[in-house]
């Protein structure tokens, strides 16, 4: 279309539609489980395409989001296209093309579905943006295992040591290779990509040889970067089903190895001052900006209860108990990989320049996060930080250093990373009221999130 993304419109697609000859349109969106679904249309004549591109369709909201309030006697909910996000099926067969639109919900009122993740994060954007001039930019980390039988040709003996291996020491580099292209293809921007420290070798209970990789996309606008996160993991799926491979994006693949998490890079990013900018985390004299403080501030107090978005399965706390570079309490550090909070290096040029700007990590996330929710709860942790007093937050800041010499653990008053389901219902409860401000969180929505761990818990149990 030879434009920017942000710019596309009905018109155009509904154009190049025409003039390319497309005959399938595929509505895609994100439901409470954080996969994406697909409605699929062949449009019998122009009218028609444009009513599908601009006006979308209803579906079954119960089916989308039953944990969430929908009951299936007011189900129906409306799908509507936005333009910007449309791509071409990377998968779809040559003489098949399909164009691909993601939807927001909507209600039977005509209003922005409360439950939607696409409402939810942008609510948590413009919330951020509106109350302290600051747009939060983020990415993810998607880490991931992939799966085959043996070969004769496997090389790899060392367990847990491929972190940036090459092929033929690793068999998933092509694949990899492949996903980054398809994803710049379609709109994503990646940083790079890399093989990770987990390999494990097949046993007699499961025959298949694991490695472990990873790709770290670029910063983005909140909403963004929650949309590229699922793309980013349904592309590797995709790729993997047609080599024949498995995927496994799950906290733990086998417990005594490294899990997969989904860490979060955040970037404050002021749009007014000089045509837009990224804060510097640091200052010249290297003190923290008055916005990381707040950041970081946010996310110790909130940093359990964003478990129930970014650590949703039980295998979770098994990968967060290895200690395996994960997180066991609540703090943060430079360049440190085991707090949960960290200040990664950025690289420079010989002339001293950033290559990239700055970034607060939050490394609590595994592969079974919403993207969507966990984002816009780091968006609500960072508002929750700006609600403290300064010298609130900077009393929590010193306390959760993990370089504090107050304690031999390096913390001074940083609490212990949630152990089970109910302990994280315990924190979502105890922090329901930062979520919910502003009307980002539903409440009842919260409230059936808090019930659901709490059962998850008593089930485990038993």
């Amino acid at each position: 279309l030879k434009k920017l993304k942000k710019c596309f419109t009905v018109d155009d697609l509904v154009k190049l539609c025409i003039d390319d000859d497309i005959k399938l349109i595929s509505l895609l969106h994100v439901g409470e489980d954080a996969e994406i679904k697909t409605l699929d249309f062949v449009p019998r004549d122009t009218k028609h395409l444009r009513a599908v591109l601009s006006g979308g369709e209803r579906c079954d909201g119960s089916s989308i989001f039953h944990s969430s309030g929908i009951s299936a006697d007011k189900s129906d909910i409306v799908l509507r296209p936005e333009p910007s996000t449309a791509f071409m099926d990377p998968f779809a067969e040559k003489d098949e093309p399909a164009l691909c639109v993601f939807c927001q919900h909507y209600g039977a009122d005509g209003l922005e579905l409360p439950q939607s993740p696409v409402t939810i994060i942008h609510r948590a954007f413009n919330t951020l943006f509106a109350q302290t001039g600051i747009q939060l930019f983020a990415h993810a980390e998607i880490e991931y295992f992939l799966g085959r039988d043996p070969q004769r040709d496997d090389i790899n003996t060392n367990e847990d040591r491929s972190y940036h291996a090459s092929y033929p020491q690793v068999f998933g580099q092509k694949l990899r290779r492949d996903a980054c292209r398809i994803l710049a293809k379609i709109g994503v921007s990646v940083k790079y990509a890399h093989s990770e420290c987990a390999f494990i070798p097949s046993t007699p209970e499961d025959p298949l040889v694991w490695e472990q990789h990873e790709v770290e996309l670029a910063l983005e606008p909140l909403p963004q970067a929650a949309l590229s996160a699922i793309l980013t993991q349904w592309v590797l799926k995709c790729l993997a089903a047609r080599a024949g491979m498995r995927y496994d994006g799950k906290p733990i693949n086998k417990p005594g190895h490294p899990g997969s998490g989904l860490h979060v890079h955040m970037s404050p990013y002021h749009p007014n001052d000089f045509g837009g900018q990224h804060l510097m985390i640091r200052n010249e004299d290297d003190k923290l900006h008055p916005a990381a403080i707040r950041l970081i501030a946010g996310l110790t107090q909130l940093g359990g209860a964003l478990m129930a978005f970014g650590n949703r399965e039980a295998s979770s706390f098994i990968r967060l108990h290895q200690a395996h570079e994960a997180p066991s309490i609540v703090n943060w550090g430079d360049r440190n990989r085991k707090a949960l909070i960290r200040l990664p290096l950025v690289a420079k040029t010989i002339n001293g320049d950033l290559v990239a700007p700055p970034t607060i990590e939050f490394r609590l996330g595994d592969g079974s996060a919403h993207p969507y929710l966990l984002m816009a709860g780091l968006a609500q942790a960072m508002l929750y930080g700006y609600s403290l007093s300064v010298q609130e937050a900077e009393q929590l800041v010193r306390d959760t250093d993990a370089n504090s010499s107050t304690s031999t653990n390096g913390h001074a008053a940083a609490a212990p990373v949630p152990k089970d389901f109910n302990q994280v219902a315990t924190e979502l409860e105890r922090f329901k009221h930062a979520f919910a401000a502003s009307d980002v969180f539903p409440k009842p929505m919260l409230d059936s999130l808090v019930k659901h761990y709490r059962a998850k818990f008593n089930n485990d149990k038993k």
